[in-house]
């Protein structure tokens, strides 16, 4: 099994580009504070590092 991490969406994009606003979205976000579960690969880390800013980032154990 892959390795899973949990994003939290922390701070508001307003004010900042629509790059970054559509990588929120595309990260599954659509409310502040709102929490995904992702696999962690190379895409995911790409998109988490654009928008560092504005997340949360936590390690998953496997058991939850």
């Amino acid at each position: 099994m892959s390795a899973k991490i949990k994003i939290t969406f922390t701070k508001s994009a307003i004010g900042y580009s629509q790059k970054q606003k559509d990588t929120v979205q595309s990260l599954g976000f659509s409310k502040l504070n709102q929490s995904v579960v992702k696999d962690d690969n190379p895409v995911i880390r790409g998109m988490i590092h654009k928008v560092k800013h504005l997340v949360r980032v936590e390690a998953v154990s496997e058991t939850e």
